[in-house]
């Protein structure tokens, strides 16, 4: 089944440039010169009603009226890339070195502009449409900035879609997934400081390497023995780092990782069972020790309603047989879950094919992707603000 009406299809080789524009021009976190200013200037050419540039930095935010007054439906792509070299031979491979597009935001950004273009021409809904370009999802929980300007009053939205590309998912397909969907994401990072010395006298030495032993092992059956089976989480120690000579006991070891969980008690229980360690540990071997825990998101948290509608709307796109209603859980993070505090809404998941993973050197946004993702943000907003008779029931507003 093919996704798009003859308008759409004519966008898409413009959609794609635009995509691989930004694939080329990598930028990270809240510092996004290039990338804002391109998608601004493009948001411009479309024509929309409103833009509002440096939003939370370097955030934007584009309004586009319907043909009636109705509810406000807000759509939001991520704008940030990540700090790695892109391994690949691709005619639009990164142009900064240290620098690429290895999760797709070039590609959410480029349909979320080709849905601007699609929507400021034919204006069919009832409302107003508020597209939402956010920095910084990659670590730096640019949504929460967002949010945190007010922009959700302001803009008096009802309800908030966002979507993310999933390798492995078949090209023309969506998924879903009703309730928790995406972890909360923390960091850690334990400092050690021991006794330094030559490593011929260790009695004579405060030994940090063998407490961050001791800690990265303790740090294990954090998961295995306090954690209720049935409400998981994950703890991956990702670097340990001390000393560099042969000869030398260090004086400091540092370890630092991730923690990912479905269930805020589970966050809190590690949290505390870590602290609890280190304490230990650093009596026990004579040792000073900080721990800092870093909670940078909360878990996504979909809402059944809003999941349901996203589903029906991607089921006139590409037929029921190409739509997951059950998608699992996963224990990637992402800031959106910021958004989904502030107002109902789901985050979509749509089908990149058999391409490298999300952070792979070698990934690359699957640009056959872009009619499907265009068609889905058409359809939601004509579905959830419709024009006349055939309306729908209308949002409720959150309380």
């Amino acid at each position: 089944m093919h996704p798009t009406n003859n308008r759409i299809a004519d966008i898409v080789p413009e959609v794609k440039e635009w995509r691989r524009w930004l694939h080329r021009n990598p930028e990270l976190l809240f510092d996004l010169p290039k990338t804002s200013a391109y998608i601004a200037e493009r948001l411009r050419e479309i024509g929309v009603d409103e833009i509002h540039e440096n939003v939370a930095e370097s955030g934007i935010v584009a309004v586009i009226n319907g043909n009636a007054d109705g509810p406000v439906i807000g759509l939001r792509a991520d704008m940030d890339a990540l700090p790695m070299d892109e391994i690949s031979d691709i005619e639009h491979a990164s142009e900064t070195p240290g620098k690429m597009h290895a999760c797709g935001h070039d590609g959410h950004s480029a349909m979320l502009l080709g849905a601007a273009k699609y929507l400021a021409e034919t204006r069919n809904f009832a409302g107003k449409a508020v597209l939402i370009f956010q920095p910084a999802e990659e670590g730096g929980t640019g949504a929460k900035a967002m949010v945190d300007t007010g922009l959700f009053d302001r803009m008096g939205i009802d309800e908030v879609y966002g979507m993310h590309n999933m390798p492995s998912l078949p090209i023309g397909h969506f998924g879903f997934c009703e309730g928790p969907a995406l972890a909360a994401t923390d960091f850690f990072y334990v400092d050690i400081e021991g006794v330094g010395g030559h490593a011929s006298r260790p009695h004579r030495c405060v030994d940090p390497v063998v407490a961050a032993n001791a800690i990265y092992n303790a740090f294990q059956s954090i998961i295995t023995r306090n954690a209720d089976p049935m409400k998981n989480g994950l703890i991956s120690i990702t670097s340990i780092q001390a000393g560099d000579a042969n000869n030398v006991i260090p004086q400091t070891a540092h370890l630092k990782g991730t923690v990912r969980n479905l269930h805020e008690e589970t966050r809190d229980m590690i949290e505390r069972r870590m602290q609890e360690i280190v304490d230990g540990i650093a009596q026990s071997h004579g040792v000073e020790i900080k721990l800092t825990y870093d909670r940078l998101c909360p878990v996504t948290i979909n809402h059944v309603d809003q999941t349901v509608h996203a589903a029906e709307a991607a089921e006139k796109v590409v037929g029921a047989q190409n739509i997951d209603r059950e998608q699992p859980a996963r224990l990637g993070g992402e800031d959106f879950s910021y958004m989904l505090q502030e107002k109902p809404g789901t985050i979509v998941f749509i089908g990149n094919g058999e391409t490298a993973g999300l952070h792979h050197p070698e990934y690359d946004f699957n640009d056959e992707a872009i009619p499907y993702g265009i068609a889905f943000w058409a359809k939601i907003i004509e579905d959830r603000l419709p024009l006349g008779e055939s309306a729908a029931p209308p949002i409720k507003q959150a309380s």
